[in-house]
């Protein structure tokens, strides 16, 4: 059975996931009338580029003949999954807003945008809609029916189905609510990478240098968290990624703001 205190962070998580993004890129748009179709190009360049593009590259890398040798080593699995986030994601910041945002005024609020709609759907899509995944799953648990879930599922992935029934009939409440906080953390850090790609394309020459230093940020953030999840402990570690969230945002604020 799932504890109804988890059912209750599933369902609390889920509306928070999907409506923080909306509200966000509401009030850019209202209050300081940013461009909707600024948010949107962050939210299909994150899904373009991390969630297609990346994906692939997971399967023929992950997969093919080095791909065991990464899976069973931390180390390797963390430098090799940091590098490419940082490259994929932030490449595809930078094309999108050199490309596709021309016409944007060079000023802070563009990239705060971007950043907006590029980790407002990595939220909504990463962890709202899969907190309502968990909730549906949840519920066939809790009434004794999911042996429709392993009717539909492949032989192959019976025991990857039956692991996940397993850790949400042993998640608690507060590790949910430190996904909540994860999130939060992850956005925090998407605005600031993006500040940083936005001030490389519109000042560009020596400031160019800002967008490897996106990609080595982004990467060590990820790379750092893989390495840490099992030696520092949850909370530990989510104050660490959020200092460094925070101190991303920071510089990509004072040195956006310079435009």
């Amino acid at each position: 059975m799932v504890p109804v205190g988890s059912l209750i962070m599933m369902a609390a998580n889920a509306v928070l996931g999907i409506a923080i993004p909306i509200c966000l890129s509401v009030y850019l748009v209202r209050k300081h009338h940013a461009k909707l179709s600024t948010i949107l190009i962050g939210a299909g360049t994150f899904i373009l580029f991390a969630l297609v593009l990346e994906s692939i590259m997971h399967q023929l890398v992950l997969k093919g003949p080095h791909g065991a040798s990464i899976l069973n080593n931390t180390l390797r699995y963390a430098i090799y999954g940091g590098l490419a986030a940082g490259v994929f994601e932030e490449t595809g910041r930078f094309l999108s807003m050199k490309f596709l945002m021309k016409k944007e005024p060079s000023a802070l609020l563009p990239g705060v945008a971007y950043g907006i709609g590029h980790g407002g759907v990595e939220m909504l899509i990463v962890f709202g809609i899969t907190m309502i995944n968990n909730l549906a799953i949840s519920a066939l648990i809790n009434a004794g029916q999911t042996d429709i879930l392993f009717s539909k599922v492949p032989d192959d992935a019976v025991a990857q189905l039956q692991a996940q029934l397993d850790q949400l009939q042993t998640i608690g409440a507060g590790t949910l609510l430190i996904g909540l906080w994860e999130r939060f953390s992850a956005l925090v850090l998407h605005l600031g990478l993006s500040m940083l790609v936005w001030v490389a394309v519109r000042k560009g020459g020596k400031w160019l240098w800002l967008f490897p230093v996106a990609i080595a940020l982004h990467a060590v953030v990820d790379a750092g968290a893989v390495m840490l999840h099992k030696s520092a402990g949850m909370v530990p570690l989510e104050l660490i990624v959020t200092a460094e969230a925070i101190a991303v945002a920071t510089m990509g604020y004072m040195l956006a703001k310079k435009l």
